[in-house]
């Protein structure tokens, strides 16, 4: 560049040394712009760095997973565990009487005067009146009535049994003991009847 076409004043860099060269050379001002653009550029790519990496951790989760909060799988659990369960089905009464088998009382201590009922509850014809002369024979001499059971006061029983009022057992077991009866169950409904003993005939007795 000559000196007619150097756009500059001159100064302390024009001087000449040795050899006729100049010591520098002015360089145009830069602008405020290109020395920031750098931090700029630096600072974008950082945010996108970090950005990237928490999506990345996070694996694309339910946004209220990632803060801590419940999800849907665990609000749907803690929902059915706090409905009330459905209450079990109640179970099934047990009758109002249970049929015992077996024949407690002293055959010994019967009142041999006692009123008697047999009656025929799906035992052969003339069954009845088998029963009560086996009844007597065993020594009873109070009333013994042979009557077929047309009020199905029997109905429920499987085998031949004795019903017998209250107080009555010893009565009961050697009333159960003439006829072969193997069961002998204390019953209001004799109680509040005319008779002591009330025999319930299913089978021929002998």
């Amino acid at each position: 560049m000559t000196k007619s076409g150097y756009p500059y004043p001159p100064d302390e860099f024009d001087v000449a040394v040795p050899g006729g060269a100049p010591v520098g050379v002015h360089r145009a001002p830069r602008s405020g712009w290109s020395s920031a653009w750098p931090f700029l550029l630096v600072a974008v790519v950082c945010a996108a760095v970090a950005w990237g990496g928490i999506t990345l951790l996070s694996g694309g989760d339910d946004p209220a997973e990632a803060q801590g909060g419940p999800s849907a799988s665990a609000s749907a659990s803690a929902s059915a565990s706090a409905s009330p369960s459905a209450s079990p089905k109640a179970s099934k009464s047990p009758p109002a009487e249970e049929p015992a088998s077996g024949v407690t009382g002293d055959p010994a201590a019967a009142d041999l005067t006692a009123p008697i009922q047999v009656l025929n509850s799906g035992a052969p014809t003339g069954s009845a009146g088998t029963a009560a002369e086996a009844i007597a024979s065993a020594g009873f001499t109070g009333t013994i009535t042979p009557e077929d059971d047309t009020e199905g006061l029997g109905e429920g029983y499987t085998e031949t049994t004795v019903l017998y009022g209250a107080d009555r057992a010893d009565t009961a077991a050697a009333v159960a003991e003439a006829i072969g009866a193997t069961s002998a169950i204390e019953s209001a409904d004799v109680t509040a009847s005319e008779f002591a003993v009330v025999v319930i005939l299913k089978t021929a007795v002998g």
